[in-house]
C-alpha cells in the first residue's frame, strides 16, 4: 500500500517534485520498519497489566523482539490469540509505516528531505506509538472511553490528517499558490496508485479481524461497497459542480471511501457501508476546497480526504454499529461498547466516538506543530525559494523524474527532435515524413 501511496501522491504532484514526494513514502518504509521492531511494537502493544500506566503507553516486554519471542503467540490482556507474535508485529508494522507516509502529501515541493526524516522519526515516536496504544493496545481510548476503531479511522487517518494540517500551517504555502496552476502532472500514476491502495486495503481492513469469520466477511464486503459508493459520490459532485467527472476525482473518491469505512468496516452492515461511502465521497469532494477558503496549502488534500474522511467513518460507528455484524461490540469481556443510534443504542456510542476522535485530533495537531516549529527554528523546514522554484528533486536528491532532453542529445530541434525526427525531414508524396526517419524509442 505504501508504494501505491507513493504513486498516488507522486502523480498528484508537479513533475519537478515527483521523486521527492515518492521518496517521502519510501523513506518511511525504511525508517519506520526498523524503529517498529526496536521499540515501536513493544510500546504500542506491550501490556502493563492493570496498572494505570497501561492507559498511556505499553511496556518493554517485546523490546528488540529477540529470538526468544519466535515461538510465542500474541497475548492480548493475557488471552492467547493463537497468532504468532511476529505475525502480529509485522501486520501492525504496515499500519505504522503508511500512517506516517500519509502526512507527506500535505507538504509537497517545499519540505527539506532531512527535515522530513526527523519529523517522521519524532512524530512516530511521540504520537503514533502512544495513539496506537490508546486505541488498540489497551489504552484509555479503547478501554476507558470505549471508542471503537476497527482498522484505523482514529489511529491512522484522523491522526495523520491532524498532523498534516499542523505541518502545512507551519511550513506555509508553496510559492505561487493558489495563483499558479499546480495540477497533477501524471493522472495515470494517480489511478494506478489508487488501484493499488484499494487492493491492499482489503488486507488492511478485513485482516484487522485477525482471523477468518463472519465479521471478516463483513469487513471485506463493506470495504468494497463503501469505496465504490464514495467513488460515485465524488464524481457526482464534480459532475454537478464542474460539468465534468475526472479520473483524479474518481481516484480521490475511492481513497475517501477507503478512509471512511476503515474504522467502521467490522461493525456495520453493507447497506450502511454504502451510505457511509456516498456521504464520504460527496463531503470530501467539497472539503478539499476548504483550503482555498481558509488559506492553508494542503498540497495533495490530506486534510480534506484523510482527516475529514476519518471523522466521517469514526462518527458513523455511533450511528450504524450493530452486534448483528460483530457480537463483540456489546460483549463486556471484549469491546464493552454500545450499538449505534439507528440500532437502539442511543447517542452513547456517538459521544464516545466524538471524544476519542477529538483526543487524537488535538494531541496529534499540537505535537506535530511543535515538531514543525522546532525544525523551522533549526533551518530544517522549508527549502530555499530557489530550490523550490527550480525543483526540489534536483535540490534535495540530485535527480529528476523525467529526462526531457532530445534523443540526439542536442538542445535544438524542438518537437521533431524529441520525437526522434530530424528537422526538415524529407516527406513523401502524401506529405508524411519519410519512413526512414524512425522515432527513437
Amino acid at each position: 500500500m505504501t508504494p501505491g501511496l507513493a504513486l498516488f501522491y507522486g502523480g498528484l504532484n508537479r513533475s519537478k517534485g515527483v521523486l521527492n514526494m515518492m521518496m517521502m513514502s519510501f523513506s518511511c518504509i525504511g525508517l519506520i520498519s526498523v524503529l517498529w521492531v526496536i521499540y515501536g511494537f513493544t510500546l504500542a502493544f506491550g501490556v502493563n497489566g492493570s496498572s494505570g500506566l497501561n492507559n498511556i503507553i505499553g511496556n518493554f516486554s517485546y523490546f528488540g523482539t529477540g529470538t526468544d519471542k519466535i515461538t510465542e503467540e500474541w497475548l492480548f490482556f493475557g488471552a492467547n490469540t493463537g497468532i504468532p507474535t511476529y505475525a502480529f508485529m509485522a501486520f501492525q508494522m504496515m499500519f505504522a509505516i503508511i500512517t506516517v507516509a500519509l502526512i507527506s502529501g500535505a507538504v509537497s515541493d517545499r519540505f527539506k528531505f532531512g527535515g522530513w526524516v526527523l519529523f517522521a522519526l519524532g512524530w512516530f515516536t511521540i504520537v503514533y506509538i502512544p495513539v496506537a496504544h490508546w486505541v488498540w493496545g489497551g489504552g484509555f481510548i479503547g478501554a476507558k472511553i470505549r471508542a471503537l476503531d476497527f482498522a484505523g479511522g482514529t489511529a491512522v487517518h484522523i491522526n495523520a490528517g491532524a498532523a498534516a494540517l499542523a505541518l502545512a500551517l507551519i511550513l506555509g504555502k508553496r510559492i505561487g499558490w493558489p495563483r499558479e496552476n499546480m495540477r497533477p502532472h501524471n493522472v495515470p500514476f494517480v489511478a494506478l496508485g489508487a488501484g493499488l491502495l484499494w487492493f491492499g486495503w482489503f488486507g488492511f481492513n478485513a485482516g484487522s479481524e485477525l482471523t477468518v469469520d463472519g465479521t471478516t466477511v463483513f469487513a471485506f464486503i463493506n470495504t468494497q461497497v463503501a469505496t465504490a459508493a464514495a467513488l460515485l459520490g465524488w464524481i457526482v459532485v464534480e459532475w454537478l459542480r464542474d460539468g465534468k467527472p475526472t479520473m483524479v476525482g474518481a481516484s480521490s473518491g475511492a481513497v475517501a471511501g477507503l478512509v471512511a469505512i476503515t474504522p467502521a468496516c467490522g461493525f456495520v452492515a453493507p447497506f450502511a457501508a454504502i451510505i457511509i461511502g456516498l456521504v464520504a465521497g460527496a463531503v470530501c469532494a467539497l472539503a478539499v476546497g476548504l483550503k482555498y477558503r481558509f488559506g492553508y496549502d494542503d498540497s495533495l488534500d490530506v486534510v480534506g480526504v484523510h482527516f475529514v474522511g476519518g471523522w466521517i467513518g469514526s462518527l458513523s460507528i455511533g450511528l450504524f454499529a450493530t452486534a448483528q455484524v460483530n457480537a463483540g461490540i456489546t460483549d463486556s469481556a471484549i469491546l464493552n461498547a454500545s450499538e449505534g443510534l439507528f440500532y437502539g443504542g442511543g447517542v452513547t456510542q456517538l459521544g464516545r466516538q466524538f471524544l476519542g476522535s477529538l483526543v487524537v485530533t488535538v494531541y496529534s495537531f499540537v505535537i506535530a506543530a511543535v515538531l514543525a516549529l522546532f525544525l523551522k527554528a533549526v533551518k530544517l523546514g522549508r527549502v530555499s525559494d530557489e530550490a523550490e522554484i527550480g525543483g526540489i528533486d534536483i535540490a534535495d536528491h540530485g535527480e529528476t523524474g523525467y529526462d526531457l532532453t532530445p534523443a540526439s542529445g542536442s538542445g535544438s530541434g524542438g518537437a521533431f527532435a524529441m520525437a526522434g525526427l530530424k528537422p526538415g525531414a524529407a516527406v513523401d508524396a502524401d506529405g508524411k515524413a519519410d519512413v526512414s526517419q524512425k522515432v527513437a524509442g
